[in-house]
């Protein structure tokens, strides 16, 4: 092959090196150098060929050799996948009977432990409520005999507090005598401090009429001021027009 490459690159450069025809577009080439390379291609043509043909049924038998590999590793990997499918499902449909047993087992037991516990609870509301219906009974009776006790007493004392009552009475009207001294005691306090008080609001108003009075003198004076400074400023106001004029 590289012979039939060697001999067209020839070829081109005695056909690009030729002298052209004037006036048309051929050329003058050397005919036994043209033919010589033309015998050289037509002899290294068939070699080059069978080269090829044989590179061809080379590939042929290495496409159908990988074919065939690449079919029976289809085939295999098939028969693999499918056996591992079978064990995969077989496992699972294992594993899900396991776990349904052991659920099934689960549920139950947890079934008969919350029966238990139900039956337990059951029991212990029912001593829980037979005992507190006992207490009950025996802290009312309790509070009604605390009561009836809490009743005398005051019905005890009451008839004490009244009895005291009447003989207290009985005391204070002996003492009727001192009790009306008390009153005009309290009576006299009571004009005398009437008294002490009209005194004291008397001198108050002295003091405020006398503050109010030194008041009203500030005020005279500060407005006589006030008074005197117009004056003034009128004045000098006069003065300073008439000497504008």
């Amino acid at each position: 092959m590289y012979r039939v490459f060697e001999a067209l690159d020839e070829l081109g450069s005695i056909v690009e090196e030729a002298r052209g025809v004037p006036m048309t577009a051929g050329c003058v080439v050397p005919r036994g150098d043209v033919l010589e390379l033309i015998d050289d291609i037509r002899d290294a043509i068939p070699g080059e060929l069978d080269d090829a043909q044989d590179v061809l049924d080379a590939r042929d038998s290495v496409l159908n050799e990988a074919k065939e590999h690449a079919d029976s590793m289809v085939s295999s990997a098939t028969t693999e996948s499918d056996s591992l499918v079978s064990h995969a499902r077989a496992e699972a449909d294992r594993l899900l009977a396991d776990a349904k047993g052991q659920a099934d087992r689960m549920v139950a037991e947890a079934r008969a432990h919350s029966d238990r516990m139900l039956g337990e609870a059951r029991e212990e509301a029912a001593r829980l409520t037979a005992t507190a219906k006992r207490e009950f009974e025996t802290a009312t009776s309790r509070a009604q005999a605390e009561c009836d006790r809490l009743v005398d007493n005051g019905n005890a004392a009451y008839e004490k507090a009244v009895q005291e009552g009447i003989k207290e009475q009985q005391r204070l009207v002996s003492q009727n005598e001192v009790v009306t001294s008390a009153r005009a005691e309290a009576t006299r306090l009571i004009d005398s401090a009437h008294a002490e008080a009209d005194r004291m609001r008397g001198e108050c108003d002295i003091y405020v009429d006398a503050k109010l009075a030194e008041f009203e003198d500030f005020l005279n004076g500060t407005l006589r001021s006030i008074n005197r400074g117009r004056h003034q400023l009128r004045t000098a106001a006069g003065t300073h027009d008439y000497a504008t004029r």
